[in-house]
Protein backbone atom coordinates (compact mmCIF):
# COMPACT_ATOMS: atom_id res chain seq x y z
CA UNK A 1 0.00 0.00 0.00
CA UNK A 2 2.87 2.35 0.99
CA UNK A 3 6.13 1.85 -0.37
CA UNK A 4 8.70 4.52 1.11
CA UNK A 5 12.32 4.86 -0.16
CA UNK A 6 15.23 7.56 0.72
CA UNK A 7 12.86 9.99 1.90
CA UNK A 8 14.99 13.01 3.01
CA UNK A 9 13.08 16.39 4.71
CA UNK A 10 15.51 19.35 5.66
CA UNK A 11 13.82 22.34 7.42
CA UNK A 12 15.52 25.59 5.87
CA UNK A 13 14.83 28.52 8.26
CA UNK A 14 17.34 31.71 6.08
CA UNK A 15 20.64 30.24 7.15
CA UNK A 16 19.66 27.80 9.66
CA UNK A 17 19.61 24.14 7.91
CA UNK A 18 17.81 21.43 10.02
CA UNK A 19 17.77 18.08 9.05
CA UNK A 20 14.89 16.13 10.20
CA UNK A 21 13.80 13.20 8.15
CA UNK A 22 17.32 11.69 6.78
CA UNK A 23 16.93 8.75 4.42
CA UNK A 24 13.58 7.00 5.27
CA UNK A 25 13.12 3.59 3.64
CA UNK A 26 9.69 2.00 4.47
CA UNK A 27 6.96 -0.53 3.57
CA UNK A 28 3.32 -0.98 4.64
CA UNK A 29 1.35 -3.98 3.57
CA UNK A 30 -2.66 -2.79 2.98
CA UNK A 31 -4.46 -3.52 5.90
CA UNK A 32 -1.60 -2.98 8.11
CA UNK A 33 -2.29 -1.14 11.79
CA UNK A 34 1.07 0.41 12.41
CA UNK A 35 2.12 2.46 15.55
CA UNK A 36 5.66 4.50 15.03
CA UNK A 37 6.83 5.64 18.22
CA UNK A 38 10.05 7.71 19.02
CA UNK A 39 11.39 10.86 21.49
CA UNK A 40 10.21 14.77 20.59
CA UNK A 41 12.02 15.69 17.62
CA UNK A 42 12.57 11.98 16.48
CA UNK A 43 10.77 12.97 13.33
CA UNK A 44 8.17 10.65 13.63
CA UNK A 45 5.01 13.25 13.22
CA UNK A 46 7.34 14.80 10.18
CA UNK A 47 7.24 11.41 8.29
CA UNK A 48 3.73 10.94 8.43
CA UNK A 49 3.08 14.19 7.13
CA UNK A 50 5.40 13.40 3.73
CA UNK A 51 3.76 10.15 4.07
CA UNK A 52 -0.14 11.41 4.16
CA UNK A 53 0.46 14.28 1.34
CA UNK A 54 0.05 16.91 4.27
CA UNK A 55 4.03 18.37 3.56
CA UNK A 56 6.44 18.07 0.39
CA UNK A 57 9.50 15.95 1.10
CA UNK A 58 12.86 17.42 0.32
CA UNK A 59 14.00 14.15 -1.72
CA UNK A 60 13.38 10.41 -2.24
CA UNK A 61 10.05 8.39 -3.73
CA UNK A 62 6.63 7.75 -1.96
CA UNK A 63 4.60 5.52 -3.96
CA UNK A 64 0.74 4.70 -2.30
CA UNK A 65 -1.71 2.60 -3.82
CA UNK A 66 0.99 2.27 -6.71
CA UNK A 67 0.69 6.12 -7.06
CA UNK A 68 4.25 7.90 -7.58
CA UNK A 69 3.29 11.00 -5.08
CA UNK A 70 6.31 12.87 -7.09
CA UNK A 71 4.59 12.77 -10.26
CA UNK A 72 1.20 14.22 -8.88
CA UNK A 73 0.19 17.63 -9.26
CA UNK A 74 -1.01 19.73 -6.32
CA UNK A 75 -4.75 19.73 -7.78
CA UNK A 76 -4.53 15.48 -8.01
CA UNK A 77 -3.17 15.21 -4.42
CA UNK A 78 -5.80 17.52 -3.27
CA UNK A 79 -7.81 14.79 -4.94
CA UNK A 80 -6.36 12.05 -3.70
CA UNK A 81 -6.04 12.85 -0.02
CA UNK A 82 -10.22 13.85 -0.24
CA UNK A 83 -10.93 10.33 -1.48
CA UNK A 84 -8.27 7.90 -0.80
CA UNK A 85 -7.17 9.09 2.69
CA UNK A 86 -8.28 9.59 6.03
CA UNK A 87 -6.68 11.83 8.82
CA UNK A 88 -7.48 12.18 12.38
CA UNK A 89 -5.35 14.70 14.53
CA UNK A 90 -4.95 15.07 18.45
CA UNK A 91 -6.64 18.75 18.51
CA UNK A 92 -9.87 16.70 16.67
CA UNK A 93 -10.08 19.54 13.78
CA UNK A 94 -13.59 19.56 13.77
CA UNK A 95 -15.47 22.70 12.10
CA UNK A 96 -17.07 24.45 15.57
CA UNK A 97 -20.28 25.55 13.26
CA UNK A 98 -21.33 21.91 12.30
CA UNK A 99 -22.82 19.31 14.22
CA UNK A 100 -21.09 16.21 14.55
CA UNK A 101 -23.00 14.97 12.22
CA UNK A 102 -22.41 17.93 9.78
CA UNK A 103 -18.95 17.21 10.31
CA UNK A 104 -19.26 13.51 9.53
CA UNK A 105 -20.73 14.04 6.14
CA UNK A 106 -18.48 17.18 4.61
CA UNK A 107 -15.84 14.89 3.14
CA UNK A 108 -18.87 13.01 1.62
CA UNK A 109 -20.37 16.20 0.66
CA UNK A 110 -17.40 18.00 -0.72
CA UNK A 111 -16.64 14.07 -3.35
CA UNK A 112 -20.48 15.09 -4.54
CA UNK A 113 -22.47 12.94 -2.86
CA UNK A 114 -26.09 14.24 -2.21
CA UNK A 115 -26.84 15.68 0.86
CA UNK A 116 -29.52 12.52 1.92
CA UNK A 117 -27.09 9.65 0.97
CA UNK A 118 -24.01 11.66 3.08
CA UNK A 119 -26.20 12.38 5.81
CA UNK A 120 -27.74 9.15 6.22
CA UNK A 121 -23.86 7.40 6.28
CA UNK A 122 -23.18 10.24 8.99
CA UNK A 123 -25.92 9.27 11.48
CA UNK A 124 -25.39 5.52 10.84
CA UNK A 125 -21.64 5.90 11.40
CA UNK A 126 -21.71 8.08 14.53
CA UNK A 127 -23.94 5.20 15.84
CA UNK A 128 -21.51 2.80 15.37
CA UNK A 129 -19.58 4.55 17.54
CA UNK A 130 -21.44 4.92 20.29
CA UNK A 131 -22.79 8.38 19.29
CA UNK A 132 -26.05 8.31 18.25
CA UNK A 133 -26.85 10.56 20.77
CA UNK A 134 -24.74 13.25 19.93
CA UNK A 135 -25.56 13.53 16.32
CA UNK A 136 -26.89 17.20 16.37
CA UNK A 137 -24.42 18.24 19.05
CA UNK A 138 -21.79 21.03 18.16
CA UNK A 139 -18.18 19.94 18.82
CA UNK A 140 -18.49 22.53 22.09
CA UNK A 141 -21.46 20.81 23.43
CA UNK A 142 -19.36 17.52 23.59
CA UNK A 143 -16.32 16.12 25.76
CA UNK A 144 -12.89 16.08 23.87
CA UNK A 145 -13.18 11.55 23.89
CA UNK A 146 -16.69 12.08 22.05
CA UNK A 147 -15.13 15.20 19.75
CA UNK A 148 -12.27 12.80 18.77
CA UNK A 149 -14.66 9.62 18.07
CA UNK A 150 -16.50 12.23 15.81
CA UNK A 151 -12.79 12.88 14.32
CA UNK A 152 -12.09 9.36 13.41
CA UNK A 153 -15.63 8.59 11.76
CA UNK A 154 -15.35 11.59 10.03
CA UNK A 155 -11.72 10.37 8.62
CA UNK A 156 -13.51 6.76 7.55
CA UNK A 157 -16.65 7.86 6.88
CA UNK A 158 -15.59 7.72 2.66
CA UNK A 159 -13.89 4.72 3.36
CA UNK A 160 -10.44 5.91 2.67
CA UNK A 161 -7.90 2.93 2.02
CA UNK A 162 -5.39 4.58 4.44
CA UNK A 163 -6.18 6.33 7.67
CA UNK A 164 -3.32 8.40 9.29
CA UNK A 165 -3.24 9.53 13.15
CA UNK A 166 -1.26 12.08 14.65
CA UNK A 167 -1.36 11.36 18.62
CA UNK A 168 -4.85 10.37 18.54
CA UNK A 169 -4.97 10.23 22.50
CA UNK A 170 -3.32 13.00 23.23
CA UNK A 171 -5.26 15.26 25.03
CA UNK A 172 -7.73 12.46 26.42
CA UNK A 173 -8.36 10.58 29.63
CA UNK A 174 -7.54 7.19 29.98
CA UNK A 175 -11.25 6.25 29.71
CA UNK A 176 -11.68 8.16 26.38
CA UNK A 177 -8.37 6.73 25.05
CA UNK A 178 -9.56 3.49 25.38
CA UNK A 179 -12.78 3.77 23.71
CA UNK A 180 -10.58 5.89 21.06
CA UNK A 181 -8.14 2.62 20.80
CA UNK A 182 -11.24 0.46 20.74
CA UNK A 183 -12.23 2.24 17.44
CA UNK A 184 -8.65 1.64 15.86
CA UNK A 185 -8.61 -2.00 16.69
CA UNK A 186 -12.74 -2.60 15.09
CA UNK A 187 -11.20 -0.36 11.49
CA UNK A 188 -8.08 -2.86 11.82
CA UNK A 189 -9.70 -5.98 12.28
CA UNK A 190 -12.31 -4.50 9.50
CA UNK A 191 -9.39 -4.71 7.59
CA UNK A 192 -8.55 -0.81 7.20
CA UNK A 193 -4.82 0.15 6.92
CA UNK A 194 -3.84 2.57 10.31
CA UNK A 195 -0.67 4.36 10.34
CA UNK A 196 -0.65 5.85 13.61
CA UNK A 197 2.10 8.15 15.86
CA UNK A 198 1.46 8.20 19.66
CA UNK A 199 4.49 8.73 22.27
CA UNK A 200 2.25 6.21 24.52
CA UNK A 201 3.80 2.79 24.40
CA UNK A 202 0.40 1.38 25.74
CA UNK A 203 -1.58 1.81 22.95
CA UNK A 204 0.98 1.23 20.14
CA UNK A 205 1.84 -1.74 21.78
CA UNK A 206 -1.88 -2.53 20.28
CA UNK A 207 -0.87 -2.21 16.80
CA UNK A 208 0.20 -4.60 14.76
CA UNK A 209 4.17 -3.27 13.88
CA UNK A 210 5.92 -0.93 16.31
CA UNK A 211 8.64 0.99 14.58
CA UNK A 212 10.35 3.54 16.66
CA UNK A 213 12.46 6.60 15.01
CA UNK A 214 15.43 8.44 16.27
CA UNK A 215 17.12 11.16 15.00
CA UNK A 216 15.31 11.30 11.78
CA UNK A 217 15.41 7.56 10.89
CA UNK A 218 13.49 4.35 12.13
CA UNK A 219 15.93 2.59 14.54
CA UNK A 220 13.96 0.17 15.56
CA UNK A 221 11.00 -2.25 14.36
CA UNK A 222 8.91 -4.77 16.75
CA UNK A 223 5.93 -7.35 15.15
CA UNK A 224 3.57 -7.44 17.46
CA UNK A 225 0.97 -10.14 18.19
CA UNK A 226 -1.95 -8.63 17.40
CA UNK A 227 -2.95 -9.37 13.72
Amino acid sequence: MISVKNLVKTFIDGDKTTPVLKGVNFECESGEFIAIMGRSGAGKSTFMYQVSLLDEPTSGEIIIDGHDVHDMTSDEKTEFRLTDLGYVFQDYALLPDLTAKENVALPLLMQGMPKKEAYEISISALGKAGLDHRVDFLPSQMSGGEQQRVSITRAVAHKPKILFADEPTANLDNYSSGLVMEMFKELHREGQTIIMVTHEEQYAKLAERLIRFDDGMIVGEELLNNS
